[in-house]
């Protein structure tokens, strides 16, 4: 069994690491943690193509600590994890969901809330898209676990 787990910080994709690091322990499953950068290249931002670079590079950087600091996380209690960082073509949902296919995941299991601020909605942007286009099952956590 295959389990992506897109990680980007938050409580909620932390509590979805903890789940996924029970299903590789029962299940004998791979787990594959990603983080997803959105793509700015062609996006309308009033600032210089050195400093478009600067974030950029800012934004890849965070983007691998976070799956790093995920990978130490699993490998402390002995789960082993393939770990990478993805740059969004298009959107962050469409990039794991199209990693999840390319690696042939059976489960993805996400947090139901990313790090944005609107407190309005019951399941995120990203968590909600991932969910229904998706083709293979999404175990979706809430925090706390």
């Amino acid at each position: 069994m295959n389990i992506l787990v897109p990680v980007d910080g938050s409580k909620c994709s932390l509590e979805g690491l903890k789940v996924a690091r029970d299903y590789a322990k029962t299940k004998d499953a791979n787990i594959y943690l990603i983080n997803v950068t959105p793509y700015i290249e062609f996006v309308d931002l009033e600032i210089s193509a050195s400093e478009r670079e600067k974030l950029t590079q800012s934004m890849e950087k965070r983007s691998d600590d976070i799956v790093n600091q995920a990978c130490k996380m699993l490998s402390a209690q002995d789960v082993i994890a393939t770990c990478k960082t993805v740059t969004a073509s298009v959107s962050v949902p469409d990039a794991i969901i199209d990693f999840a296919e390319k690696e042939k995941i059976n489960l993805i299991i996400i947090g139901s809330r990313g790090l944005g601020t609107s407190k309005k909605f019951r399941l995120g942007s990203i968590a909600a898209k991932v969910v229904r286009h998706s083709h293979c099952g999404v175990y979706v956590v809430k925090e706390p676990c």
